[in-house]
């Protein structure tokens, strides 16, 4: 054995592919002549590699095998040859334990860049691959070719470099951007960073960013064609790499790529995951904004920008109004720079089942929007017969004020006015805030103007945090009479005198039931926001035309749903106004009933006495007409007449009114791209398609939302004045500034 050149032993390296290491500590490698490699079960071994004349290696276009076994070599464009063999063979046996050694069948042998295989190293074969080395030699398996994969670890990361990763003189690329996204894919999957020296349209070089690395790559375009191919690769890459887990080549683009088939299946994918996603798959750590700067690239490019959403406006208004004839659709812009301000939506089908079968009950709320330009969503909501949210009309204000809730009152009642001769005369239900109030004053002057009970809770629960006290307050709110309201004030003042004094300031006829003199039908709350939080949250940080489409979507849903479900229905009385009959019925079966008349009845219970009137639907109890619907105590008068129970109901909560509420149907717009050719001839489309509405000034103000807690001990104390040097007014500084840019 001592008469070869290749010395067994550690300070022998065996070099595959480009400058690839093979360190064989205290192993055998058996060279011999017979050319012939068994792989049996019991791991015996014969491996020929023949006479290095006869198997020249090399790097580059030509495909050739260097081994470096103390041999001197010269390079010439990056591609190492052989000057001098000292020995011609060498017979070592092959250890069968120490290294793992697995070739998949049709599989090829090649070994990755610049990586040392050491002890404990597995030899892998991967199915297809090509990369550096191969070998036509017979070794049991047909043309394989052997992968060996890194083994050295920087840090800890995740993901081994693919093969598939590895740029050849002569490669070709369609163009520059090309050639640039290939090297960038490479750099990140074999964790090496590059530095462009050179990048136009017909020329690219790039070179290692690592201090002493001599790699550089050189790409140029072929002439009369925009194929770029690599013309020269200096050096091989010898140096190990970045030594963190973060990569200056992961750009925000190659982010939005890399993540663009997740979101398009999932536009609910988020940052986060994306950085858990990339780290796994590429051992990158990557700052949150990367992440969400890319899924916003990509969202824009699936969704359309939000400058671009309102720019198109006054062309969907259109559209709505074409596709649903009879709905009302508007925007508005400023007067002088046409800049975002209003926009107020409402479908036919809507307004057709609020008139004709809804109840005269509205609840008028708002919720703050989360898009690049914020802004806020008005909502205006009916309820049906069994209970449920019916949306009337939606408004987006660039920001809420007296002037845009003064705007969206007087367009709702132009909407009811224009659509009905004899408007009903609603209950209005909100959080009276002064530019609501007088809204409502202005354009409902006869309508019954409510607190909504969820705001008032709320408002209650901030001051006094005590939840004996929070559900007292809806105990008052609920008594159908004086005397239960006042017994349960009373409760409030034994706990606390404050919070009776609190709520002896707000007037009841604006929130009890006992002093309400509308008619709620057991609707003490809009609640509309919570209702509809579900989407509505998810709808609130789109471009607005996408937003208001997620809501005619849901709607347009909501109205086959229910008008599907209606259908299968077989009683007289929807679904929960049956359950209410039938629970009267079951307590009214032990109530005495005297006749007085015709229509007036004496109903005697454990409870005590109550005077029941059926000719004008009253009880003394004051529920039947709260509620729309008979009490215990009707139901045994007018069982005692042998009156239908049924016939005595609000026509609003029986299955052909509830019906006629979702006869209408909302139908779908067509995508943008198709509003053109759908548009065709319409002189009024034509003349919306050339406005432009650009977005609203008032811009998202820089930082994180603060959320402003009022600890107990500063209630009362006197605030110190602060002024704002960027809008000179008092109240905040500067760096909370929200006015408009």
């Amino acid at each position: 054995m001592v008469d070869h050149g290749l010395i067994h032993g550690q300070s022998h390296n065996l070099a595959l592919g480009h400058n690839q290491v093979l360190v064989m500590d205290h192993h055998n490698l058996a060279i011999g002549q017979s050319h012939d490699l068994g792989l049996g079960q019991n791991h015996e071994h014969d491996l020929d590699l023949g006479h290095p004349q006869d198997h020249g290696m090399s790097l580059g276009q030509s495909q050739d095998q260097g081994v470096d076994d103390g041999h001197s070599y010269e390079h010439e464009n990056g591609l190492a040859k052989e000057q001098k063999p000292e020995h011609e063979g060498l017979d070592l046996p092959l250890p069968a334990h120490d290294h793992e050694l697995d070739i998949s069948e049709h599989s090829e042998l090649g070994v990755s860049e610049n990586q040392e295989l050491d002890e404990n190293m597995e030899l892998v074969v991967v199915q297809n691959q090509e990369m550096g080395l191969e070998t036509t030699h017979d070794i049991g398996v047909q043309q394989a070719q052997l992968v060996v994969t890194p083994s050295h670890v920087l840090q800890v990361r995740t993901v081994v470099a693919s093969p598939s990763y590895e740029l050849l003189v002569g490669q070709e690329f369609p163009d520059v951007k090309s050639c640039r996204r290939a090297l960038r894919d490479t750099a990140i999957a074999l964790h090496f960073e590059i530095q462009t020296i050179k990048s136009d349209k017909t020329r690219f070089t790039a070179k290692c960013a690592s201090e002493g690395c001599p790699w550089r790559i050189h790409a140029a375009k072929l002439p009369g064609v925009p194929t770029f191919t690599i013309r020269t690769i200096h050096e091989a890459h010898k140096c190990g790499g970045i030594a963190h887990l973060g990569h200056q080549q992961a750009s925000v683009q190659w982010v939005a790529s890399t993540v663009e088939q997740q979101l398009r299946e999932n536009p609910n994918y988020k940052p986060k995951e994306i950085l858990e996603e990339i780290h796994k798959m590429h051992g990158i750590t990557l700052s949150y904004k990367q992440a969400w700067r890319g899924k916003e690239r990509i969202m824009a490019a699936m969704r359309g920008s939000f400058e671009e959403g309102y720019r198109l406006l006054p062309q969907y208004c259109e559209q709505v109004k074409r596709m649903n004839p009879g709905s009302i659709a508007s925007v508005y812009g400023g007067s002088t720079d046409n800049c975002f301000q209003r926009l107020f939506i409402s479908f036919q089908a809507s307004i057709y089942g609020f008139l004709n079968a809804c109840r005269p009950l509205l609840g008028v709320d708002k919720t703050f929007l989360k898009s690049k330009y914020l802004g806020t969503l008005l909502l205006a909501t009916g309820f049906d017969g069994d209970g449920g949210l019916f949306p009337l009309a939606f408004g987006v204000v660039d920001e809420e004020n007296d002037d845009n809730w003064m705007w969206f009152l007087s367009e709702l009642h132009t909407l009811l006015e224009v659509n009905t001769e004899n408007m009903p005369r609603l209950t209005i239900l909100s959080d009276r805030q002064k530019g609501i109030v007088d809204g409502v004053e202005a354009n409902f002057p006869t309508a019954f103007h409510g607190f909504c009970m969820r705001h008032l809770s709320d408002s209650f629960c901030k001051e006094f945090n005590n939840t004996m006290l929070v559900n007292l307050l809806w105990e008052a709110a609920h008594a159908l009479t004086v005397i239960e309201f006042e017994a349960k004030v009373l409760e409030i003042e034994e706990i606390s005198q404050d919070a009776a004094y609190w709520i002896r300031r707000i007037p009841p006829r604006l929130w009890a039931t006992a002093y309400f003199e509308g008619t709620r039908f057991g609707h003490l709350t809009a609640n509309i926001v919570e209702s509809l939080n579900t989407w509505i949250l998810e709808a609130s940080g789109l471009p607005i035309i996408q937003m208001m489409e997620c809501i005619r979507r849901q709607l347009m849903t909501w109205f086959n749903e229910r008008r599907e479900t209606s259908m299968q229905w077989t009683s007289i009385l929807v679904p929960s106004a049956e359950r209410h009959v039938a629970e009267a019925l079951e307590r009214a079966r032990t109530y005495q009933v005297l006749r007085a008349n015709e229509a007036e009845f004496e109903v005697i219970s454990h409870e005590g006495t109550n005077i029941v009137d059926i000719r004008n639907r009253c009880c003394l109890c004051r529920a039947w007409q709260l509620y729309g619907l008979p009490c215990a105590h009707a139901v045994a008068a007018l069982l005692s007449c042998r009156q239908n129970v049924h016939r005595f109901t609000e026509s609003c909560f029986t299955v052909a009114t509830y019906r006629k509420t979702y006869s209408q149907t909302i139908h779908p717009i067509p995508d943008k791209t198709l509003w053109k050719e759908v548009s065709e001839g319409d002189s009024t489309a034509s003349k919306a398609s050339e406005i432009i509405i650009n977005p609203p000034k008032s811009l998202r103000p820089p930082g994180r939302p603060r959320k402003k807690r009022t600890r107990a001990e500063d209630r009362g104390r006197m605030k110190r004045v602060v002024h704002c040097s960027r809008c000179n007014q008092t109240g905040h500084f500067r760096t909370t500034c929200a006015a408009p840019i």
